[in-house]
């Protein structure tokens, strides 16, 4: 330790360590999109299966993607939304749907 240094603590200089900052990651929309071609009873169980939602919950996300075309499956960080999109996407076209989930930065 040099002197100077040294001299610093005899004089009961106290250096506060400064807590690092943390931000919390951002979070991704996972959407599921309208189509003509898949039914309406295979995205409420889509939305059961992947996203733990309730038939009612499930019903209403499932009608807002059918009115609105496009509904808010959940709100995920980006590796879990990267994840969701990817199993409901091979889901879909393993049974023959071409159902798209995607996902977007949410505001």
């Amino acid at each position: 330790m040099s002197e100077e240094k040294e001299q610093e603590f005899d004089k009961g200089t106290v250096v506060a360590e400064r807590k690092p900052e943390v931000k919390k990651p951002p979070m991704y929309k996972v959407m599921l999109l309208n189509d003509d071609y898949t039914p309406m009873d295979f995205v409420v169980s889509v939305l059961k299966q992947f996203f733990y939602k309730s038939m009612e919950q499930a019903t209403k996300i499932m009608l807002q993607v059918h009115y609105d075309g496009a509904g808010v499956a959940g709100i995920y960080t980006s590796e879990i939304a990267e994840t969701k999109v990817s199993l409901v996407n091979d889901y879909a076209r393993s049974n023959g749907h071409p159902l798209m989930c995607t996902m977007e930065q949410n505001d």
